[in-house]
């Protein structure tokens, strides 16, 4: 069990540079094994999922070499095994994502069901019937999910909802199917155009319609060869450190990244009252005057990333007024709130009145639970009080952190090789910018 021992209260300033980004450079791992030729990818965050995700590959045969700090040279010239294995499997959420490269070059694959994060239920339905439609059948069996394929068949396909995930998914294995598959209303993540580019590199065929983004149309090759590619910046590690500055009234440059990839993030504090000074590839972040309550709704790009409403909910409880949260992504993820409240903080959860809920949410009604309430009321600004925790999510661990650091005093946060899944480094960068954390590692 590793410890941050955190000594709040210290405005920070400074700048730091963003890694690259956890969902796209893990994925990116991923998509090299489509092909037998070896992949050089840069910009690879170290990040335990980025450890589980190579793991699991040589497992099933890749030949993984790091090349630099944040380089991997990933070759796979054929599968040992296409059967992902439980303890590794078992650990990632999206350890489904490996189907992709599995049916392709081998024509099945069984993985454990996803775990990581306590989101609920994630709505894997539209990636089965996506496949149904692929020659792809999909058998579940025990805590297995089970795909087989005579060979994989071009589509025409339209989600119901869109899902960042599933949309790198059925591109991955379109990619080698034999004609032209178009998938309508899929996601507009930049992770997912930053995946598109690297599998174009290797020589693939796909693009996003001229008339209509959310439409992906992908021409099938016959084989993919190798490539080097740069991952995308992690648009949650900025995010993370402008709400760290804004919180405890500081200031930062976020350095290596692109302010369009987080323009609804940057126009929202802006409208707070937040100093924005955008470039081309880096942008300043500072607490100018006071903050004011805004209420927002999670949603998929280019909407409010539902990865980031925790860490956010920090800054709301230091702006005037009351603020809202409505989770739409997610039947559940308000798990950081428990924290907050031990803190001093007042929230209160509630259902929004909503006509169509089913055409509202994101997620799938069959997934939702009486219990759970979608939105919630932060009331601010209130005097953080430091304490004790021990974390249980990346999320939630993260959102505490900050609000440990804004508290005047002593908190102690446990588990925090929980926030190492998607941060590197971030006690060590977080002390550049002159915070006082003591890291424990066990």
């Amino acid at each position: 069990m590793s410890r941050y021992i955190i000594n709040g209260g210290q405005s920070l300033s400074g700048e730091v540079s963003i890694r690259g980004a956890k969902n796209a450079g893990y994925k990116q791992i991923i998509a090299s094994l489509l092909s037998d030729k070896p992949s050089h990818i840069n910009n690879i965050p170290q990040i335990s999922d980025v450890k589980i995700t190579q793991s699991i590959a040589e497992s099933l045969g890749s030949q993984i070499t790091r090349t630099g700090e944040h380089s991997l040279t990933i070759h796979t010239p054929k599968f040992t095994s296409s059967t992902v294995p439980h303890g590794t499997g078992e650990k990632s959420r999206t350890s489904f994502i490996f189907a992709a490269p599995l049916l392709s070059r081998t024509g099945m694959a069984t993985i454990p069901t996803p775990g990581g994060d306590k989101l609920g239920a994630r709505p894997l339905d539209r990636l089965f019937d996506c496949f149904s439609t692929m020659g792809i059948n999909t058998e579940l069996k025990d805590d297995l999910m089970i795909f087989k394929t005579d060979g994989i068949k071009a589509t025409h396909y339209v989600f119901n909802k869109p899902s960042h995930t599933v949309t790198e998914v059925v591109v991955m294995t379109a990619a080698l199917a034999t004609g032209q598959s178009i998938f309508e209303n899929t996601a507009l993540e930049p992770e997912i155009d930053d995946l598109i580019s690297m599998l174009n590199s290797m020589g693939a065929k796909i693009q996003r319609s001229s008339q209509n983004p959310k439409t992906i149309i992908v021409d099938g090759v016959p084989s993919l060869s190798g490539t080097s590619h740069q991952v995308i910046s992690d648009r949650n590690e900025a995010i993370t450190f402008a709400c760290a500055a804004l919180a405890t009234k500081g200031s930062v440059n976020i350095l290596r990244t692109d302010p369009k990839i987080i323009k609804t993030f940057l126009d929202t504090v802006e409208k707070m009252g937040a100093q924005i000074d955008r470039g081309s590839d880096e942008v300043a972040v500072s607490w100018v005057k006071q903050l004011k309550a805004v209420d927002i709704e999670t949603g998929p790009e280019p909407g409010f990333m539902t990865d980031w409403q925790a860490i956010f909910s920090v800054l709301l409880t230091q702006a005037i007024g009351v603020s809202s949260i409505i989770e739409k992504v997610y039947p559940s993820r308000f798990q950081h709130l428990q924290y907050l409240e031990k803190m001093g903080v007042k929230t209160v959860l509630f259902n929004p009145k909503i006509a169509d809920p089913s055409a509202y949410y994101e997620f799938n009604p069959d997934t939702d639970k009486p219990e759970y309430l979608h939105g919630v009321r932060i009331y601010g600004p209130v005097k953080l009080k430091p304490s004790q925790f021990s974390i249980s999510d990346l999320r939630a661990g993260a959102c505490i952190t900050l609000a440990a650091l804004t508290a005047e005093g002593e908190s102690i946060i446990d588990n925090v090789e929980f926030i190492e899944r998607g941060y590197e480094k971030l006690a060590e960068r977080l002390c550049s910018l002159g915070a006082n954390i003591k890291y424990i590692k066990t």
